[in-house]
């Protein structure tokens, strides 16, 4: 049996190219241990589905929020489309068995590391769709598992500027202004994920994961208001 044909009846989605589905599940550490001819690793895939998610997450949220600002929007979809946020539905759907990577990777689970590979690999999947079935496709995917999302991230204001609220908190709190250092980079230099914590004094707050330190530095803030319990609703 077809070891993907589990995940297309899971996400209820059939590819007519097999290879390309494949694809967006292989991590190039698999492509450098096995050398298997003919097997392309998914960072071109992840580089399209980049693409079409942030467009589809764009006509939606325009659409639904008609009220809505230019700078609200941009704080929805960055709420939407973070690594936390789309390793978690990789997660969530089931991608993680599916992963084609080294032994090395493989043992490296439940890690920041292996949740920035997982927020890839779905976007790989969607760059994937999008290429075998369409954008109509890759579209309807994301309503079906992604946008859902959109109404507890409005409603409860996970999408508010984590830093400047944490920042806050913190000097209310403790006196201190927080700093935030880099721990890791992962990927190529044209296409990193960094994985940033956010410090009071030398004690580790919270972290978070992103495309650029910016990204990630507001991922580690709202970790951090969510490990400190502050401005709970």
């Amino acid at each position: 049996m077809d070891k993907f044909l589990p995940f297309e009846e899971r996400i209820g989605v059939t590819f007519r190219d097999k290879g390309v589905l494949r694809e967006a599940f292989t991590h190039r550490s698999y492509i450098n241990e096995t050398r298997e001819r003919g097997l392309d690793h998914n960072e071109r895939l992840e580089f399209l589905g980049d693409a079409v998610v942030e467009l589809c997450v764009t006509d939606f949220l325009y659409k639904k929020y008609k009220q809505a600002n230019e700078g609200e929007l941009t704080s929805y979809r960055a709420a939407l489309v973070n690594a936390v946020t789309l390793g978690n539905l990789a997660i969530d759907l089931g991608m993680e068995e599916f992963l084609l990577m080294s032994k090395g990777e493989a043992k490296d689970k439940g890690t920041k590391a292996r949740q920035i590979i997982l927020a890839n690999a779905f976007e790989a999947l969607v760059g994937a769709i999008y290429l075998d079935l369409g954008y109509e496709s890759a579209d309807i995917f994301l309503k079906n598992h992604l946008l859902g999302k959109t109404d507890e991230i409005v409603k409860k204001e996970l999408w508010r500027d984590a830093k400047s609220f944490f920042q806050e908190e913190a000097q209310e709190h403790t006196g201190i202004t927080p700093s935030y250092r880099v721990i890791s980079e992962v990927g190529p230099d044209h296409d990193k994920d960094f994985n940033v914590g956010v410090y009071l004094n030398d004690e580790l707050i919270g972290t978070g994961m992103g495309k650029s330190k910016q990204d990630a530095e507001q991922g580690a803030a709202a970790d951090g208001l969510k490990k400190k319990g502050w401005g709970a609703r």
